[in-house]
């Protein structure tokens, strides 16, 4: 079991980064028919594009050997190989246009350290707010999990009424998570993790039983899905990954209950097996 000395990497909370990007017609094309027709319409620039805006772009002598950007500098070098997205939550104060010059401002809020079933699992908190020339439109926490290199035990198809879930969703979208998806997601995010499209890697190196589907793919997916199912886009939108959702089968978007100012959701797999849960409130 890594041990982590939370110590070493303080000198990093609080670090800020500011990036800039522009919303462009070309990117509004490209995600829209990477995620037609799973999206809600009355949005000028489709909900979650702001995740495709200023990633980071390091030359390919500095990306790792997992495809991300290798670590230190801005982020911490946090001794742990394996990294995702665990979840955040986002909070919608106004609606972004088609060619916005939009400024993101990224803050280490925190690091954190917690013992789980795969081993030692360290959380690197960060704040994004998104602001255009009309101020702030967003405001972001981000969740990242680093985690030991030893593989992940097989995702168990065990019915989702067994891990304490909802019951049975009352509407759902059907997605097929393809490589082609997996891909166009990852290029339009310019997110060169192996984990969603080398499939020797994914199971040799990361021990998954096949590739994997992004998170932010799942909750750009269970955020136009709130979005549909209310008329309205949310407030304040949270979201965590409880399992890995692999491409392969279709899997589903649904709700479980819902109430007058809010909505519980997930992605399921073909088992059933909740892989990320939202809630969404107005």
């Amino acid at each position: 079991m890594t041990k982590l000395d939370l110590a070493e990497f303080s000198p990093w909370i609080g670090k800020t980064q500011i990036a800039e990007d522009v919303i462009t017609p070309r990117l509004v094309d490209s995600f829209r028919a990477t995620f037609a027709p799973y999206l809600f319409d009355q949005a000028e620039v489709p909900l979650a594009l702001h995740w495709c805006l200023s990633p980071p772009s390091a030359p390919m002598a500095e990306i790792a050997g997992d495809g991300h950007p290798a670590k230190g500098g801005w982020l911490p070098p946090i001794p742990l190989p394996r990294r995702m997205w665990a979840g955040g939550s986002v909070e919608f104060i106004a609606p972004l246009a088609l060619g916005d010059t939009v400024q993101r401002r990224s803050t280490i809020a925190d690091i954190s350290v917690k013992q789980g079933g795969s081993g030692t699992l360290c959380f690197l908190h960060i704040d994004h707010d998104y602001i255009t020339p009309r101020g702030i439109a967003i405001r972001e926490r981000q969740d990242i999990v680093y985690r030991q290199p030893a593989p992940p035990a097989p995702v168990a198809a065990v019915p989702s009424s067994a891990m304490g879930d909802d019951p049975a969703p009352v509407d759902r979208w059907s997605v097929a998570p393809s490589q082609a998806l997996l891909f166009r997601y990852s290029a339009i995010t310019f997110n060169a993790h192996r984990i969603h499209y080398d499939l020797p890697y994914t199971m040799d190196q990361e021990g998954y039983p096949g590739l994997v589907v992004q998170g932010p793919l799942q909750a750009t997916l269970l955020m136009n899905y709130c979005a549909s199912q209310r008329g309205q886009i949310p407030s304040r939108f949270s979201y965590r990954g409880v399992s890995p959702l692999i491409a392969g089968p279709e899997f589903t978007v649904s709700h479980s209950h819902a109430s007058a100012d809010a909505m519980a959701c997930a992605t399921r797999n073909s088992a059933g097996v909740a892989c990320m849960k939202a809630e969404a409130s107005w």
